[in-house]
């Protein structure tokens, strides 16, 4: 891929990266340091869309790091239009996880990309609905057991062992995994930065 058309992942997150590979973007991971707090009577959606251009920004504003395009996101579990961030404790996954049982929430991913060159950029924010199971005390504990909550949002990871918990989604899965991949990669053929197999679409 040419240097000026280089993409950048602004995530530390080995799922976003997955994700990517998979559809053959090709790119470099270079971590955001952006601070992620929630702010006052902001909404999920609002959320999302701003730390992903906030994380974008903080990279492509690196003079040591080379690169064209940037690309940040952020994914959030919301229950009763509460945000669930990544657990504390392991009390407080399973506060999450008993929270989320036999029921229905939302997650929300954020994405932005800014091109570099043109100086111009861009955020939008997709949501899918989750419904879990009932779940009991001993499959609560089981998977908190795992380790596997611990970093995630709404402390399950629907690629994961958690996927067990999940009776059926509504909306893109790997926007649950944490990137809405089909509006990502249109993007980005649209903007010039990648194409996957004929003609990239101009603006």
């Amino acid at each position: 891929m040419p240097e000026n058309k280089q993409i950048i992942l602004a995530s530390a997150s080995p799922r976003r990266r997955e994700l990517l590979t998979q559809v053959g973007v090709q790119f470099t991971v270079v971590p955001s340091t952006a601070p992620e707090e929630v702010l006052p009577d902001e909404t999920p959606q609002a959320h999302v869309t701003r730390l992903s251009l906030a994380k974008a920004r903080e990279v492509a504003a690196r003079a040591e790091v080379a690169g064209r395009w940037f690309i940040g996101s952020d994914t959030v579990v919301v229950r009763d239009s509460v945000i669930l961030g990544k657990p504390r404790d392991a009390a407080d996954a399973a506060a999450m996880l008993r929270s989320l049982s036999g029921r229905s929430h939302r997650v929300w991913s954020g994405y932005a990309i800014i091109d570099r060159h043109s100086a111009t950029e861009e955020a939008h924010a997709c949501v899918t609905e989750v419904t879990f199971k009932e779940l009991t005390d001993a499959e609560i504990a089981g998977y908190i057991a795992t380790g596997e909550p611990m970093d995630k949002a709404g402390a399950y990871a629907i690629q994961g062992r958690g996927m067990f918990m999940v009776r059926a989604i509504d909306g893109s899965y790997p926007n649950v995994v944490g990137l809405p991949v089909c509006e990502v990669v249109t993007r980005l053929e649209a903007l010039g930065a990648h194409r996957m197999f004929g003609a990239t679409e101009t603006t």
